[in-house]
């Protein structure tokens, strides 16, 4: 059970670009990252406005002489500090991403980035091999992949309890953009802007999550062709997506479907992935995740609870209270958090061991979803065809 304590001994000296006091996400990297000591804040270029950032980082605590009008300004003046930060999160628009990742590793920051990483497979790629190159490490945010259940189905696929994979369920439709709310919402405006969201909106803002919870729950199943559809309802979304069908054939011969949307009137978020297999079915839904759906052929429903002693050791060791109380985003970015905080630690240590074996969303997971959803436009652009992926 995480109960507070540094998982390094000691704080990792952090900066965040973007985050502001406008910003949908910038609070939930403060949260997940500040919980257990094992960041603190002490730089930042919060906002694209530099006074408005300045005055926010000051109400955040951070001194104003380390509250930055720009990213370039962040990373060269904290470089040339003793005490410089060590890492940066990056929670800005999709379309900086690449170029601030690639500014920071440069730098000689570790990343905490949002997703997508960057909008082509070509700049993933390179991504990939500037960590390599420079020995840092990029995290993507996929937040609730950091739930206890999502690594309790792993741990239940590996073992062989549901047989051999056979078919991945995949959804995130909810329905709050059911009409053109970003006529109204700054926050939402720039997210169903080609200029800034790149070739993609729900495909890449929301499937993703349940790709890459599918991802971690059975990490051995690589996707081999798949074929997409989607639809712009409001209309002035388009060329953007705000539906998409998705069909995935894999390499044992399994198949799975994604169901993407944010027209699904009615629906509060909708994530769910269900994975079944020749003897029984697991399924997960954000809304309700502190349950496992465990389903046996010919047995009675199973519903597996958070932090229950019948879960493995790799469940319960990111419980954060006992079994009963409720856990969500927050405990899962959290235990993101506390996994990146280890895997920068054991980076510049050179613990080659440590690394082989240990799980979190890396530089190639942002790759793959990066490569997903390309592959995704390329298929439905093409009229809804067959594409190796």
């Amino acid at each position: 059970m995480i109960n507070g304590k540094k998982a390094i001994g000691r704080s990792l000296r952090w900066g965040m670009v973007g985050g502001g006091g406008t910003s949908q996400i910038g609070y939930i990297h403060r949260s997940a990252a500040l919980r257990d000591g094992n960041f603190s804040l002490l730089a930042g270029a919060f906002d694209l406005d530099a006074q408005r950032g300045r005055d926010f980082g000051v109400a955040l605590g951070v001194a104003a002489e380390r509250c930055y009008p720009d990213y370039e300004t962040l990373f060269a003046a904290e470089a040339a500090r003793e005490d410089g930060i060590e890492v940066v999160s990056i929670a800005t628009p999709n379309n900086t991403h690449f170029a601030i990742c690639c500014a920071a590793i440069n730098a000689g920051l570790h990343v905490v980035c949002e997703k997508p990483l960057c909008f082509t497979t070509a700049e993933a790629d390179e991504l990939e091999r500037l960590c390599a190159e420079k020995n840092k490490i990029i995290g993507v945010t996929y937040g609730y992949a950091g739930h206890q259940l999502i690594h309790q189905a792993r741990e239940m696929i590996a073992a062989g309890l549901l047989g051999e994979i056979r078919i991945i369920n995949m959804q995130f439709a909810h329905g709050f953009h059911n009409e053109a709310v970003e006529l109204q919402s700054e926050s939402t405006k720039w997210r169903v802007d080609p200029r800034f969201v790149g070739p993609s909106y729900v495909l890449g803002d929301l499937a993703t999550h349940p790709l890459f919870i599918a991802e971690t729950m059975v990490p051995n199943l690589q996707v081999k062709r798949l074929l997409c559809s989607r639809q712009s309802f409001v209309a002035t979304r388009a060329p953007l997506e705000d539906n998409a069908f998705v069909m995935m054939e894999y390499d044992n011969g399994a198949v799975g479907t994604m169901w993407a949307s944010a027209v699904n009137a009615g629906s509060m978020h909708g994530q769910k992935v269900r994975v079944v297999g020749a003897k029984a079915s697991l399924e997960w839904w954000d809304e309700q995740p502190n349950q496992l759906r465990y389903e046996i052929q010919g047995e009675p429903v199973r519903i597996m609870e958070r932090g229950m002693g019948y879960l493995n050791e790799r469940a319960l060791a990111d419980d954060r209270i006992g079994g009963g109380h409720p856990e969500g985003l927050f405990e899962a970015w959290s235990n993101l958090y506390h996994r990146f905080a280890q895997v920068i630690d054991a980076t510049d240590r050179g613990d080659s061991a440590f690394l082989q074996d240990f799980w979190y969303p890396d530089v190639h997971a942002g790759l793959m979803g990066v490569r997903w959803v390309e592959q995704c436009v390329k298929s439905a652009d093409a009229g809804a065809v067959w594409v190796d992926f």
